[in-house]
């Protein structure tokens, strides 16, 4: 039964996907209106399969944060980093560059607004980096981040990306940290039922010396 359940996941989820990606290119000429209209279908899409077809449900544990915030996401598997527009409403993720070359995909995550990350490219870059999200705060948009810069498997702990204290320090912002166990049920190709939850910490004050933060 769960071979059927990620048969019928995997086809109709990267099937609808694909339609999307080619819809977010149709609507590209018409605003950034329609096209976030658009993302927001397909994290919507992906969150019905894993809810209808692979029989995942998902809980929020505390109250998510509005404003100007940096929201740092533990990152277990994709299915946190497909689930942000679902859960966020109008999210700017900071995302490594590699991902803006799949085709159709980058050029549309670039014109929603993703951040790319150059990892070990040096201050420029950086400078680069926080000048593109400081943008996309001044629009009221929330900022995501996942701190460890890869996935990391559940019940391990990975070190912080410089990059994340780096980021902290020069947008001045507060941090809401996000925990989220995804790993067991969908980090894996044979992808389980069960109940992934979002935990919610409390907030981080801006200012913190980088040991600290």
């Amino acid at each position: 039964m769960n071979a059927l359940r990620n048969l019928l996941f995997y086809s109709l989820f990267y099937g609808g996907s694909a339609l999307l990606v080619l819809a977010s290119l149709i609507v590209l000429p018409f605003g950034i209106g329609p096209l976030s209209r658009v993302v927001s279908m397909w994290s919507a899409w992906h969150r019905w399969c894993v809810g209808t077809l692979l029989g995942i449900k998902v809980r929020i544990e505390g109250e998510l944060p509005g404003g100007e915030v940096l929201i740092a996401v533990k990152h277990e598997s994709f299915f946190e980093a497909i689930d942000m527009p679902r859960l966020l409403g109008f999210p700017t993720v900071f995302a490594k560059r590699e991902l803006f070359a799949i085709p159709g995909w980058g050029y549309s995550a670039k014109r929603y607004g993703l951040v790319p990350v150059a990892r070990d490219a040096g201050a420029k870059a950086l400078r680069e980096m926080i000048a593109l999200a400081r943008v996309r705060v001044a629009e009221g948009r929330p900022l995501v981040i996942f701190p460890e810069g890869t996935r990391v498997p559940h019940g391990m702990r990975a070190p912080l990306q410089s990059g994340f204290a780096g980021t902290y320090k020069l947008l001045k912002l507060p941090v809401v940290p996000v925990a989220v166990d995804s790993g067991p049920l969908y980090h894996r190709r044979i992808k389980r039922p069960g109940t992934i939850t979002y935990r919610v910490g409390e907030t981080i004050p801006a200012g913190l010396s980088r040991g600290e933060i």
